[in-house]
Protein backbone atom coordinates (compact mmCIF):
# COMPACT_ATOMS: atom_id res chain seq x y z
CA UNK A 1 0.00 0.00 0.00
CA UNK A 2 2.86 2.57 0.56
CA UNK A 3 4.43 1.51 -2.94
CA UNK A 4 0.68 2.61 -4.21
CA UNK A 5 0.43 5.93 -2.26
CA UNK A 6 3.89 6.92 -2.82
CA UNK A 7 2.88 6.47 -6.47
CA UNK A 8 -0.21 8.48 -6.40
CA UNK A 9 1.83 11.39 -4.84
CA UNK A 10 4.61 10.68 -7.43
CA UNK A 11 1.77 11.51 -10.50
CA UNK A 12 0.38 14.61 -8.25
CA UNK A 13 4.22 15.62 -8.73
CA UNK A 14 4.30 14.39 -12.54
CA UNK A 15 1.25 15.80 -13.42
CA UNK A 16 1.98 19.25 -12.84
CA UNK A 17 1.96 21.69 -16.05
CA UNK A 18 5.45 22.65 -16.21
CA UNK A 19 6.63 18.87 -15.19
CA UNK A 20 4.47 17.66 -17.76
CA UNK A 21 5.51 19.72 -20.43
CA UNK A 22 9.47 19.09 -19.82
CA UNK A 23 8.23 14.58 -19.82
CA UNK A 24 6.63 15.90 -23.05
CA UNK A 25 10.02 18.07 -24.56
CA UNK A 26 12.37 15.49 -23.15
CA UNK A 27 10.47 12.33 -25.08
CA UNK A 28 9.93 14.01 -28.28
CA UNK A 29 13.54 15.50 -28.34
CA UNK A 30 14.65 11.86 -27.20
CA UNK A 31 13.23 10.30 -30.33
CA UNK A 32 13.98 12.88 -32.70
CA UNK A 33 17.99 12.24 -31.27
CA UNK A 34 17.43 8.48 -31.22
CA UNK A 35 16.11 9.26 -34.90
CA UNK A 36 19.41 11.09 -35.95
CA UNK A 37 22.29 8.79 -36.78
CA UNK A 38 25.54 9.92 -34.82
CA UNK A 39 24.27 12.16 -32.13
CA UNK A 40 22.72 10.01 -29.14
CA UNK A 41 21.15 11.24 -25.60
CA UNK A 42 24.78 10.98 -24.15
CA UNK A 43 25.73 13.99 -26.19
CA UNK A 44 22.51 15.19 -25.78
CA UNK A 45 22.06 15.31 -22.13
CA UNK A 46 25.82 16.61 -22.31
CA UNK A 47 24.77 19.94 -24.33
CA UNK A 48 21.47 20.46 -22.12
CA UNK A 49 22.71 20.39 -18.73
CA UNK A 50 23.85 24.04 -18.14
CA UNK A 51 20.09 24.68 -19.54
CA UNK A 52 18.68 22.72 -16.66
CA UNK A 53 20.07 25.26 -14.39
CA UNK A 54 17.36 27.46 -14.31
CA UNK A 55 15.52 24.79 -13.91
CA UNK A 56 13.97 23.05 -10.46
CA UNK A 57 16.00 19.68 -9.88
CA UNK A 58 12.34 17.39 -10.72
CA UNK A 59 11.84 18.85 -14.21
CA UNK A 60 15.56 19.10 -15.05
CA UNK A 61 15.35 15.05 -13.80
CA UNK A 62 12.47 14.39 -15.59
CA UNK A 63 13.23 15.86 -18.97
CA UNK A 64 16.78 14.46 -19.19
CA UNK A 65 15.34 10.55 -18.35
CA UNK A 66 12.90 11.65 -21.38
CA UNK A 67 15.76 12.31 -23.56
CA UNK A 68 17.28 8.96 -22.39
CA UNK A 69 14.27 6.63 -22.85
CA UNK A 70 12.96 8.65 -25.82
CA UNK A 71 16.32 7.72 -27.56
CA UNK A 72 15.84 4.47 -27.32
CA UNK A 73 12.28 4.44 -28.72
CA UNK A 74 13.56 6.63 -31.77
CA UNK A 75 16.80 4.90 -32.29
CA UNK A 76 15.23 1.65 -33.89
CA UNK A 77 13.76 4.09 -36.51
CA UNK A 78 16.53 4.80 -38.32
CA UNK A 79 17.65 1.25 -37.65
CA UNK A 80 15.11 -0.41 -39.61
CA UNK A 81 14.54 2.36 -42.55
CA UNK A 82 18.11 2.86 -43.44
CA UNK A 83 19.93 0.36 -42.08
CA UNK A 84 21.89 2.71 -39.59
CA UNK A 85 21.10 3.06 -35.84
CA UNK A 86 20.07 6.15 -34.29
CA UNK A 87 21.37 5.04 -31.20
CA UNK A 88 24.25 2.72 -30.18
CA UNK A 89 21.73 0.42 -29.08
CA UNK A 90 19.63 0.08 -32.04
CA UNK A 91 22.79 -1.62 -33.54
CA UNK A 92 21.31 -5.09 -33.10
CA UNK A 93 17.71 -3.77 -34.74
CA UNK A 94 19.70 -3.21 -38.18
CA UNK A 95 20.17 -7.08 -38.55
CA UNK A 96 16.52 -8.05 -38.81
CA UNK A 97 14.51 -4.72 -39.01
CA UNK A 98 16.20 -3.41 -42.19
CA UNK A 99 15.75 -7.25 -43.57
CA UNK A 100 12.05 -7.18 -42.42
CA UNK A 101 11.50 -3.44 -44.09
CA UNK A 102 13.73 -4.75 -47.17
CA UNK A 103 10.44 -7.35 -47.59
CA UNK A 104 7.51 -5.00 -47.35
CA UNK A 105 7.28 -6.09 -43.56
CA UNK A 106 8.33 -2.01 -42.01
CA UNK A 107 5.38 -1.42 -40.34
CA UNK A 108 5.13 -4.89 -38.60
CA UNK A 109 9.39 -3.95 -37.36
CA UNK A 110 8.52 -0.74 -36.13
CA UNK A 111 5.25 -1.69 -34.64
CA UNK A 112 6.84 -4.78 -32.55
CA UNK A 113 9.77 -2.32 -31.43
CA UNK A 114 7.36 0.75 -30.68
CA UNK A 115 5.11 -1.92 -28.72
CA UNK A 116 7.81 -3.94 -27.31
CA UNK A 117 9.65 -0.55 -25.88
CA UNK A 118 6.37 0.56 -24.77
CA UNK A 119 6.16 -3.17 -22.62
CA UNK A 120 9.45 -3.36 -21.58
CA UNK A 121 9.82 0.12 -20.69
CA UNK A 122 6.51 0.08 -18.17
CA UNK A 123 7.84 -3.36 -16.69
CA UNK A 124 10.94 -1.94 -15.89
CA UNK A 125 9.44 1.06 -14.33
CA UNK A 126 7.41 -1.53 -12.02
CA UNK A 127 11.07 -2.86 -10.97
CA UNK A 128 12.70 0.27 -10.21
CA UNK A 129 9.36 0.93 -7.88
CA UNK A 130 9.69 -2.28 -6.12
CA UNK A 131 13.37 -2.78 -5.56
CA UNK A 132 15.06 1.31 -5.06
CA UNK A 133 13.00 1.53 -1.27
CA UNK A 134 14.37 -2.18 0.01
CA UNK A 135 17.41 -1.75 -1.66
CA UNK A 136 17.66 2.06 -0.45
CA UNK A 137 17.11 0.61 3.20
CA UNK A 138 19.87 -1.86 2.70
CA UNK A 139 22.25 0.66 1.55
CA UNK A 140 21.92 2.53 4.47
CA UNK A 141 24.22 -0.20 6.57
CA UNK A 142 27.21 1.27 4.38
CA UNK A 143 30.11 3.04 5.41
CA UNK A 144 33.15 4.07 3.60
CA UNK A 145 34.84 0.28 3.23
CA UNK A 146 31.46 -0.85 1.70
CA UNK A 147 30.84 2.19 -0.56
CA UNK A 148 34.89 2.20 -1.38
CA UNK A 149 34.23 -1.79 -2.61
CA UNK A 150 31.26 -1.06 -4.02
CA UNK A 151 32.91 2.02 -6.37
CA UNK A 152 35.92 -0.57 -6.99
CA UNK A 153 33.60 -2.78 -8.29
CA UNK A 154 31.52 -0.46 -10.54
CA UNK A 155 34.69 0.73 -11.95
CA UNK A 156 35.61 -2.83 -12.51
CA UNK A 157 33.25 -3.52 -14.27
CA UNK A 158 33.21 -1.00 -16.74
CA UNK A 159 36.71 -2.03 -17.98
CA UNK A 160 35.64 -5.87 -17.63
CA UNK A 161 32.73 -5.18 -19.62
CA UNK A 162 34.44 -2.77 -22.48
CA UNK A 163 33.98 -3.70 -25.84
CA UNK A 164 37.62 -3.08 -27.17
CA UNK A 165 41.09 -3.34 -25.68
CA UNK A 166 40.66 -4.30 -22.02
CA UNK A 167 44.34 -2.62 -21.67
CA UNK A 168 42.73 0.57 -23.54
CA UNK A 169 40.02 0.46 -21.00
CA UNK A 170 41.94 -0.09 -17.81
CA UNK A 171 44.18 3.20 -19.17
CA UNK A 172 40.69 5.38 -19.56
CA UNK A 173 39.93 4.44 -16.38
CA UNK A 174 43.44 5.74 -14.82
CA UNK A 175 43.13 9.04 -17.05
CA UNK A 176 39.61 9.05 -15.64
CA UNK A 177 40.86 9.22 -11.84
CA UNK A 178 44.12 11.20 -12.51
CA UNK A 179 41.48 14.35 -13.90
CA UNK A 180 39.07 13.62 -11.32
CA UNK A 181 42.28 14.30 -8.32
CA UNK A 182 42.31 17.67 -10.23
CA UNK A 183 41.31 20.46 -7.63
CA UNK A 184 41.67 21.16 -3.91
CA UNK A 185 42.25 18.03 -1.70
CA UNK A 186 39.02 16.85 -0.46
CA UNK A 187 40.23 16.49 3.13
CA UNK A 188 43.07 18.93 3.13
CA UNK A 189 42.00 20.84 0.89
CA UNK A 190 45.28 21.62 -0.65
CA UNK A 191 45.70 22.49 -4.53
CA UNK A 192 46.90 19.56 -6.78
CA UNK A 193 47.56 19.18 -10.41
CA UNK A 194 46.54 22.97 -10.62
CA UNK A 195 49.85 24.29 -12.45
CA UNK A 196 48.81 28.04 -10.84
CA UNK A 197 45.55 27.79 -12.84
CA UNK A 198 43.09 29.34 -10.93
CA UNK A 199 39.90 27.91 -12.57
CA UNK A 200 41.20 24.36 -12.01
CA UNK A 201 41.20 25.10 -7.95
CA UNK A 202 37.58 23.66 -8.46
CA UNK A 203 38.71 20.78 -10.65
CA UNK A 204 37.64 19.77 -14.04
CA UNK A 205 33.66 20.55 -15.25
CA UNK A 206 31.75 17.58 -16.00
CA UNK A 207 30.22 19.21 -18.53
CA UNK A 208 32.78 20.45 -20.66
CA UNK A 209 34.58 17.42 -20.81
CA UNK A 210 31.39 15.45 -21.37
CA UNK A 211 30.45 17.87 -24.35
CA UNK A 212 34.08 17.28 -25.53
CA UNK A 213 34.52 13.92 -25.33
CA UNK A 214 30.56 13.02 -27.21
CA UNK A 215 29.24 15.92 -28.81
CA UNK A 216 32.03 18.11 -30.27
CA UNK A 217 33.98 14.53 -31.26
CA UNK A 218 30.91 12.99 -32.79
CA UNK A 219 30.48 16.16 -35.12
CA UNK A 220 34.26 15.72 -35.78
CA UNK A 221 34.04 12.00 -36.62
CA UNK A 222 30.55 12.75 -39.00
CA UNK A 223 32.54 15.50 -40.88
CA UNK A 224 34.91 12.54 -42.08
CA UNK A 225 31.69 10.46 -43.35
CA UNK A 226 30.89 10.76 -47.02
CA UNK A 227 28.12 7.94 -47.03
CA UNK A 228 24.55 9.50 -47.69
CA UNK A 229 21.92 7.48 -46.19
CA UNK A 230 19.31 5.81 -48.58
CA UNK A 231 15.83 5.55 -46.98
CA UNK A 232 13.61 2.88 -47.67
CA UNK A 233 11.06 3.47 -50.47
CA UNK A 234 8.84 1.31 -49.43
CA UNK A 235 5.29 1.82 -48.23
CA UNK A 236 4.48 1.00 -45.13
CA UNK A 237 0.74 -0.08 -45.10
CA UNK A 238 0.31 -1.01 -41.06
CA UNK A 239 2.24 -0.42 -37.88
CA UNK A 240 0.35 -3.22 -36.07
CA UNK A 241 1.78 -6.56 -36.06
CA UNK A 242 -0.65 -9.71 -36.79
CA UNK A 243 -1.38 -12.80 -34.47
CA UNK A 244 1.13 -14.64 -35.36
CA UNK A 245 4.18 -11.97 -35.18
CA UNK A 246 2.97 -11.21 -31.58
CA UNK A 247 2.90 -14.88 -30.83
CA UNK A 248 6.46 -14.96 -32.03
CA UNK A 249 7.33 -12.10 -30.20
CA UNK A 250 5.99 -12.10 -26.65
CA UNK A 251 8.41 -14.33 -25.14
CA UNK A 252 11.28 -12.86 -26.79
CA UNK A 253 10.01 -9.28 -25.12
CA UNK A 254 9.44 -10.91 -21.66
CA UNK A 255 12.87 -12.25 -21.43
CA UNK A 256 14.40 -9.21 -23.16
CA UNK A 257 13.07 -7.43 -20.31
CA UNK A 258 13.84 -9.61 -17.45
CA UNK A 259 17.54 -9.41 -18.57
CA UNK A 260 18.00 -5.43 -20.05
CA UNK A 261 16.37 -4.73 -16.31
CA UNK A 262 18.90 -6.80 -14.19
CA UNK A 263 22.02 -5.64 -16.45
CA UNK A 264 21.04 -2.16 -16.26
CA UNK A 265 21.08 -2.55 -12.39
CA UNK A 266 24.47 -3.83 -12.40
CA UNK A 267 27.23 -1.02 -12.58
CA UNK A 268 28.55 -1.05 -15.89
CA UNK A 269 25.41 -2.65 -17.94
CA UNK A 270 23.98 -0.27 -20.59
CA UNK A 271 21.53 -0.85 -22.73
CA UNK A 272 23.93 -1.90 -25.56
CA UNK A 273 25.34 -4.75 -23.71
CA UNK A 274 21.80 -5.44 -23.00
CA UNK A 275 20.46 -5.49 -26.66
CA UNK A 276 23.61 -7.40 -27.99
CA UNK A 277 23.30 -10.29 -25.12
CA UNK A 278 19.21 -10.30 -25.53
CA UNK A 279 19.82 -11.14 -29.66
CA UNK A 280 22.02 -13.66 -28.69
CA UNK A 281 19.91 -15.70 -26.61
CA UNK A 282 16.94 -15.27 -29.07
CA UNK A 283 19.09 -16.74 -31.44
CA UNK A 284 20.71 -19.73 -29.48
CA UNK A 285 17.44 -20.70 -27.98
CA UNK A 286 14.95 -20.70 -31.06
CA UNK A 287 14.26 -23.68 -33.34
CA UNK A 288 14.55 -21.47 -36.10
CA UNK A 289 18.22 -19.92 -36.08
CA UNK A 290 18.75 -19.72 -39.81
CA UNK A 291 16.23 -17.12 -39.94
CA UNK A 292 18.13 -14.45 -37.48
CA UNK A 293 19.87 -11.83 -39.91
CA UNK A 294 17.27 -12.71 -42.48
CA UNK A 295 14.59 -10.76 -41.10
CA UNK A 296 13.24 -12.80 -37.89
CA UNK A 297 10.61 -11.00 -35.62
CA UNK A 298 12.49 -11.73 -32.56
CA UNK A 299 15.11 -10.07 -33.73
CA UNK A 300 13.52 -7.32 -33.43
CA UNK A 301 11.36 -7.95 -30.25
CA UNK A 302 13.90 -8.93 -27.73
CA UNK A 303 17.01 -6.31 -28.35
CA UNK A 304 14.47 -3.65 -28.61
CA UNK A 305 12.71 -4.72 -25.05
CA UNK A 306 16.30 -4.95 -23.09
CA UNK A 307 17.15 -2.02 -24.33
CA UNK A 308 14.60 0.03 -23.13
CA UNK A 309 13.97 -2.33 -19.80
CA UNK A 310 17.93 -1.51 -19.30
CA UNK A 311 17.35 2.23 -19.03
CA UNK A 312 15.16 1.79 -16.11
CA UNK A 313 17.22 -0.50 -13.80
CA UNK A 314 19.88 1.76 -14.51
CA UNK A 315 18.33 4.42 -12.47
CA UNK A 316 18.02 2.02 -9.36
CA UNK A 317 21.98 2.37 -8.25
CA UNK A 318 21.68 6.13 -9.44
CA UNK A 319 19.05 7.00 -6.75
CA UNK A 320 19.27 4.04 -4.23
CA UNK A 321 23.33 3.83 -3.72
CA UNK A 322 24.62 7.35 -5.76
CA UNK A 323 26.78 5.03 -8.34
CA UNK A 324 26.14 5.88 -11.76
CA UNK A 325 26.43 2.15 -13.43
CA UNK A 326 26.98 3.79 -17.26
CA UNK A 327 27.67 7.26 -18.81
CA UNK A 328 24.22 8.67 -19.28
CA UNK A 329 23.66 7.81 -15.34
CA UNK A 330 26.72 9.63 -14.72
CA UNK A 331 25.90 12.50 -16.46
CA UNK A 332 22.37 12.12 -14.39
CA UNK A 333 24.27 12.06 -11.14
CA UNK A 334 26.27 15.41 -12.20
CA UNK A 335 23.02 17.13 -12.75
CA UNK A 336 21.57 15.71 -9.50
CA UNK A 337 25.19 17.49 -7.72
CA UNK A 338 24.52 20.71 -9.78
CA UNK A 339 20.72 20.70 -7.91
CA UNK A 340 22.29 20.23 -4.85
CA UNK A 341 20.97 16.62 -4.53
CA UNK A 342 23.19 13.83 -3.39
CA UNK A 343 22.39 10.59 -4.64
CA UNK A 344 22.12 8.16 -2.47
CA UNK A 345 19.78 6.07 0.14
CA UNK A 346 18.63 9.52 1.44
CA UNK A 347 17.28 10.34 -1.45
CA UNK A 348 14.21 8.45 -1.36
CA UNK A 349 13.61 10.15 1.90
CA UNK A 350 14.59 13.62 1.70
CA UNK A 351 13.81 14.35 -1.70
CA UNK A 352 10.56 11.99 -2.30
CA UNK A 353 9.12 14.32 -4.85
CA UNK A 354 11.90 13.85 -7.09
CA UNK A 355 12.64 10.06 -6.78
CA UNK A 356 8.45 9.40 -7.10
CA UNK A 357 7.75 12.37 -9.42
CA UNK A 358 10.33 10.99 -11.97
CA UNK A 359 9.27 7.41 -11.65
CA UNK A 360 5.74 8.60 -12.43
CA UNK A 361 6.68 10.89 -15.16
CA UNK A 362 8.19 7.68 -16.94
CA UNK A 363 5.17 6.09 -16.97
CA UNK A 364 3.49 9.41 -18.11
CA UNK A 365 6.65 9.31 -20.86
CA UNK A 366 6.33 5.85 -22.00
CA UNK A 367 1.82 6.28 -23.23
CA UNK A 368 3.53 9.28 -24.69
CA UNK A 369 5.91 7.91 -26.80
CA UNK A 370 3.40 4.68 -27.66
CA UNK A 371 1.19 7.48 -29.14
CA UNK A 372 3.44 9.74 -30.80
CA UNK A 373 6.45 7.62 -32.17
CA UNK A 374 4.26 5.16 -34.58
CA UNK A 375 1.71 8.68 -36.41
CA UNK A 376 5.27 10.73 -35.99
CA UNK A 377 7.54 8.41 -38.09
CA UNK A 378 6.68 9.84 -41.46
CA UNK A 379 7.76 13.22 -39.91
CA UNK A 380 11.36 11.56 -38.70
CA UNK A 381 12.24 10.23 -42.23
CA UNK A 382 11.89 13.56 -43.26
CA UNK A 383 14.51 15.02 -40.80
CA UNK A 384 16.69 12.51 -41.99
CA UNK A 385 16.77 13.83 -44.90
CA UNK A 386 18.16 17.12 -43.16
CA UNK A 387 22.15 17.79 -44.61
CA UNK A 388 24.78 17.18 -41.97
CA UNK A 389 26.71 20.64 -43.15
CA UNK A 390 23.58 22.60 -41.29
CA UNK A 391 22.75 20.39 -38.85
CA UNK A 392 26.44 19.84 -37.32
CA UNK A 393 27.26 23.52 -37.12
CA UNK A 394 24.50 24.32 -34.90
CA UNK A 395 25.50 21.03 -32.50
CA UNK A 396 28.84 22.77 -32.29
CA UNK A 397 27.12 26.33 -31.76
CA UNK A 398 25.15 24.94 -29.09
CA UNK A 399 28.17 23.34 -27.32
CA UNK A 400 29.67 26.42 -26.90
CA UNK A 401 27.05 28.64 -25.86
CA UNK A 402 26.55 25.83 -23.41
CA UNK A 403 29.88 25.37 -21.98
CA UNK A 404 30.22 29.28 -21.92
CA UNK A 405 27.15 29.75 -19.85
CA UNK A 406 28.21 27.49 -17.19
CA UNK A 407 30.27 29.97 -15.55
CA UNK A 408 30.46 32.77 -18.25
CA UNK A 409 34.22 31.60 -19.25
CA UNK A 410 35.93 31.13 -22.15
CA UNK A 411 38.30 28.89 -19.71
CA UNK A 412 35.05 26.06 -19.77
CA UNK A 413 35.19 26.29 -23.73
CA UNK A 414 38.62 25.90 -23.99
CA UNK A 415 38.66 22.67 -21.83
CA UNK A 416 35.76 21.60 -23.95
CA UNK A 417 37.32 22.03 -27.13
CA UNK A 418 40.50 20.40 -26.22
CA UNK A 419 38.46 16.99 -24.94
CA UNK A 420 36.75 16.99 -28.04
CA UNK A 421 39.70 17.02 -29.77
CA UNK A 422 40.89 14.16 -27.63
CA UNK A 423 37.54 12.30 -28.14
CA UNK A 424 38.45 12.75 -31.49
CA UNK A 425 41.62 10.98 -30.91
CA UNK A 426 40.09 7.94 -28.84
CA UNK A 427 37.66 7.04 -31.19
CA UNK A 428 40.27 7.00 -33.82
CA UNK A 429 42.51 4.62 -32.42
CA UNK A 430 39.22 2.37 -31.03
CA UNK A 431 39.61 4.18 -27.01
CA UNK A 432 36.80 3.98 -25.32
CA UNK A 433 35.00 6.96 -23.42
CA UNK A 434 32.84 5.18 -21.03
CA UNK A 435 35.35 4.43 -18.52
CA UNK A 436 36.90 7.90 -18.43
CA UNK A 437 33.83 9.17 -17.64
CA UNK A 438 32.78 7.01 -15.22
CA UNK A 439 36.06 6.71 -13.34
CA UNK A 440 36.20 11.14 -13.39
CA UNK A 441 32.55 11.22 -12.08
CA UNK A 442 33.55 8.03 -9.11
CA UNK A 443 36.66 9.55 -8.54
CA UNK A 444 35.98 12.14 -5.94
CA UNK A 445 33.79 9.50 -4.26
CA UNK A 446 36.62 6.79 -4.47
CA UNK A 447 39.25 8.80 -2.83
CA UNK A 448 37.42 10.19 -0.44
CA UNK A 449 35.73 6.91 1.08
CA UNK A 450 39.26 5.00 0.55
CA UNK A 451 41.18 8.11 2.71
CA UNK A 452 38.21 7.92 5.48
CA UNK A 453 38.15 4.20 5.79
CA UNK A 454 42.05 4.60 6.07
CA UNK A 455 41.55 7.37 9.03
CA UNK A 456 39.08 4.90 10.48
CA UNK A 457 41.60 2.02 10.97
CA UNK A 458 44.49 3.88 11.54
CA UNK A 459 46.54 2.99 8.02
CA UNK A 460 45.08 -0.53 8.33
CA UNK A 461 43.97 -1.62 5.17
CA UNK A 462 42.31 -4.57 7.40
CA UNK A 463 39.49 -2.51 8.01
CA UNK A 464 38.36 -3.73 3.72
CA UNK A 465 38.59 -7.48 4.72
CA UNK A 466 37.22 -6.87 8.29
CA UNK A 467 33.87 -5.93 7.00
CA UNK A 468 31.65 -8.47 4.98
CA UNK A 469 30.28 -6.69 2.38
CA UNK A 470 33.30 -4.71 1.78
CA UNK A 471 35.32 -8.03 1.04
CA UNK A 472 32.93 -9.69 -1.03
CA UNK A 473 33.00 -6.50 -3.44
CA UNK A 474 36.77 -6.64 -3.29
CA UNK A 475 37.01 -10.41 -3.95
CA UNK A 476 34.65 -9.64 -6.75
CA UNK A 477 36.22 -6.78 -8.13
CA UNK A 478 39.55 -8.96 -8.11
CA UNK A 479 38.67 -12.00 -9.76
CA UNK A 480 36.93 -10.08 -12.59
CA UNK A 481 39.69 -8.01 -13.27
CA UNK A 482 41.78 -11.33 -13.14
CA UNK A 483 39.68 -12.90 -15.61
CA UNK A 484 39.54 -10.29 -17.85
CA UNK A 485 43.79 -9.70 -17.90
CA UNK A 486 44.10 -13.75 -18.74
CA UNK A 487 43.11 -13.50 -22.19
CA UNK A 488 45.69 -11.21 -22.66
CA UNK A 489 48.45 -12.89 -20.75
CA UNK A 490 47.20 -15.72 -22.98
CA UNK A 491 47.92 -13.76 -26.22
CA UNK A 492 51.77 -12.81 -24.85
CA UNK A 493 52.49 -16.16 -23.84
CA UNK A 494 51.44 -18.18 -27.42
CA UNK A 495 53.93 -14.57 -29.08
CA UNK A 496 56.43 -15.24 -26.90
CA UNK A 497 56.42 -19.37 -27.94
CA UNK A 498 55.92 -19.15 -31.83
CA UNK A 499 58.69 -15.88 -31.03
CA UNK A 500 61.32 -18.55 -29.66
CA UNK A 501 59.97 -21.52 -32.26
CA UNK A 502 61.47 -19.30 -35.31
CA UNK A 503 64.28 -18.44 -33.30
Amino acid sequence: MDILHNLFYGFTVALQPMNLLFCFFGTVLGTLIGVLPGIGPIGTISMLLPATFHMSPTSAIIMLAGIYYGAMYGGSTTSILVNIPGEAASVVTCLDGYEMAKRGRAGAALGIAAFGSFIAGTLGIVGLMIFAAPLARFALRFGSPEYFGLLLLGLTLVTYLSRGSIVKALMMGAFGLILSCVGLDSIQASPRMTFDIMELWDGVGLVPVAMGLFGISEVLMNIEKTESTDILKTKIKSFFPNLSDWMRSIWPIVRGTVLGFFLGILPGGNPVIASFLSYGLEKRISKHPEEFGKGAIEGVAGPESANNSATSGGFIPLFTLGIPSNITMALMFGALLIHGMRPGPFLVKDHADLFWGVISSMYIGNVMLLILNLPLIPLWVQVLKVPYRILFPLILLFCIVGSYSLNNSTFDVMVMMVFGLLGYLFKKFEFEAAPLILAFVLGPMFETNLRQSLLLSKGSFLIFVNRPISAVFIGVSFILFITALLPNFKKAKEKYESSVQDD
